[in-house]
């Protein structure tokens, strides 16, 4: 293996693994800009198909690699070394091309639907994956720039740092270094064996913690059928903008965080959903899985996925928005108490806890059992609050998009960005064909809540 590879850990092996034509396992953020000239939406192609070449993230493409098994000091139960059998490695693509990766389309009035019509194509995995895609706008005054990166390539802090590369220079707080992995051998250092052994322990306690936790989870799961989908392969897209001082007003007035806030408007815009849609939300509380980063933000390079989770179910069925609001409440202080390490939103610890091959072989397998441990996806991006700009275009708007699970007919996902929260909504077209309506009831759901709490 090249000396320029980077093994994939173990998390990002499992992205890469669970793939399937149907679910391609990549994630994305809808910028839309401001257009300063009519032919602003050319020239931001041309920038970000010339930027890109001198950034090497994005030079990385990802190749199954069949080689001897190596163990790591960490721990003697670890199969995931240097020369994993059956892993995968991020390495320099020899020939990479910007313009295969960057591509212009035609005006459109709906950006959002263009997204989703791109969002259902799986990224070349023969190449880097990822693409950015800039579509016009019709009336010439602005145009969106839609950025796909692979899981495996990337997780959302590390999507924005390699877009923020490719977008205008600006001033961005200096990374800290990451202090530098011991040599590795096919053995341990016998004097860390007795510490090895109880940290072997205290992982096989976790996991066995946290699978026990998932169990425990699907015990009197009340779902609803709107939220399953047959695997079509189809995608739509749509997202909705409220106002930040809105969400804070809402958090002033009860408590809580702002996250505790914009999970309880997904809650009550589901009801809302579902009761004009004509499926009822009496009885309904879905499995709502809470994606905890685990990362320090300003590492340097951050590569691999390090993420945990919260599980909780969403009240969907209590028809009182500030009753909705106070149980999400109560439900993440739980969950923060317990902590990210424990517990059934904590299952994407288990893939460190498989070996390179057993993610190969299994990985197939377990996403088909997604839908068991939860019915959708909430995630939260964190966005710089600094201005951005693309060819001297500012960026306005910013609807992060989160990739489907098997068996799962949509996922959220939430970004702030300049005085406003961005909704985006990623969903089975087939099963969801009125997605726009969702949309609306987020917008409407912060206003119902508002006026709850001047009430």
């Amino acid at each position: 293996m090249s000396t320029d590879s980077d093994l994939l850990a173990p998390l990002d092996l499992a992205f890469w693994n669970i793939e399937s034509p149907e679910h391609p396992m990549h994630l994305a953020a809808l910028g839309v800009f401001e257009a300063t000239s009519p032919a602003a939406a050319r020239h931001a192609a041309d920038l970000l198909a010339a930027r890109a070449a001198g950034v090497p993230g994005l030079r990385m493409r990802i190749r199954d690699i069949w080689q001897p098994l190596r163990l790591r000091q960490t721990s003697p139960f670890d199969l995931h070394g240097p020369l994993a059998f059956g892993g995968a490695a991020r390495e320099a693509a020899p020939d990479f091309e910007p313009l295969d990766h960057v591509r212009l389309h035609a005006p459109a009035a709906d950006f959002h639907a263009v997204a989703g019509a791109i969002m259902q194509r799986p990224l070349d995995r023969d190449r880097p994956p990822w693409e950015a895609h800039v579509v016009p706008g019709e009336a010439g005054t602005s145009f969106a720039v839609l950025f796909k990166f692979h899981h495996a390539l990337a997780d959302g802090l590390r999507a924005l740092t390699l877009a923020a590369a490719v977008l205008d220079p600006m001033d961005m707080p200096a990374p800290r270094p990451r202090p530098a992995e011991p040599a590795r051998g096919f053995l341990p250092d016998v004097r860390k064996v007795p510490g090895l052994v109880r940290d072997a322990l205290s992982d096989v306690g976790q996991a066995l913690d946290i699978g026990a936790s998932a169990a425990r989870a699907t015990w009197g799961a009340r779902s609803t059928a709107a939220l399953v989908s047959q695997p079509t392969g189809t995608r739509r897209v749509a997202g909705a903008a409220v106002e930040l001082d809105e969400i804070h007003r809402i958090r002033k007035s009860v408590g809580g965080t702002v996250n505790d806030v914009l999970i309880a408007v997904v809650a009550g815009a589901l009801r809302r959903w579902l009761d004009e849609r004509g499926d009822s939300s009496e009885g309904v509380s879905p499995r709502a899985l809470i994606p905890v980063s685990r990362r320090r933000p300003r590492t340097a390079h951050p590569q691999g996925n390090r993420l945990s989770g919260y599980l909780m179910h969403l009240p969907v069925d209590d028809p009182d928005p500030l009753a909705r609001l106070a149980a999400v409440r109560t439900a993440m202080d739980r969950n923060k108490d317990a902590g990210p390490t424990r517990g059934a939103g904590a299952v994407a610890l288990l893939a460190d806890h498989v070996p390179a091959l057993g993610h190969r072989l299994t990985m197939p397998v377990v996403g088909q059992a997604a839908r068991l441990l939860f019915d959708l996806l909430v995630t939260s991006v964190p966005l710089p609050s600094l201005g951005m700009t693309l060819g001297g275009c500012p960026l306005t708007e910013v609807y992060p998009l989160a990739p489907l699970a098997r068996g799962q007919a949509l996922a959220v996902a939430v970004s702030t960005f300049r005085g406003r929260v961005h909704y985006g909504l990623v969903a089975d077209a087939e099963a969801v064909p009125d997605l726009g309506l969702l949309a609306e009831s987020l917008t409407a759901e912060v206003a119902e809540l508002t006026a709850a709490c001047v009430s």
